[in-house]
């Protein structure tokens, strides 16, 4: 029986494109426990706050908060931010931590989304915009919305 190619996205982290420059993006596994990854698929996680890691050649998300999934009982819950592990390749890896080392740059969970059956996050490798960059993207919404609504009346 043939996989679902599409991907399902859970959760977005809108706030990331705005308070940082996104320069490359990868696609990382993440490692969950049977309750999380239940509570991931009803859609029961915030990214907003999240950010990652790299520490002895391994990638880890940290404050991603999967609140507790109740049908697994009292015994069966898990930490709601604990730091969970991302499955990135070696040189994948290696690359990041290079590139956050030389250029101050941060990494941020953009997207989770479940690909075939599997939890995934969209991280991205950013450096952190300045104010004046700020407005300036609130000023380009607000033109292209401008634009769309001149664009729509006229036809």
């Amino acid at each position: 029986m043939a996989e679902k190619t599409t991907d399902t996205t859970i959760a977005t982290n809108r706030r990331a494109r705005f308070n940082y420059a996104i320069l490359e993006t990868f696609e990382a596994g993440i490692v969950l426990t049977g309750s999380e990854i239940k509570s991931v698929r009803a859609r029961h996680i915030t990214i907003a706050e999240g950010y990652v890691q790299v520490r002895n050649g391994e990638a880890w998300l940290h404050n991603a908060h999967i609140a507790q999934y109740p049908a697994a009982g009292p015994f069966g819950q898990h930490e709601t931010t604990r730091s969970r592990k991302l499955l990135l390749k070696k040189k994948e890896i290696a690359h990041i931590e290079r590139e956050m080392g030389k250029a101050r740059l941060t990494m941020v969970p953009l997207k989770v989304y479940i690909k075939g059956r599997r939890a995934k996050v969209l991280i991205g490798l950013g450096k952190g915009k300045r104010q004046v960059d700020q407005r300036e993207t609130i000023k380009k919404r607000d033109a292209d919305r401008e634009i769309g609504r001149a664009m729509r009346v006229k036809s």
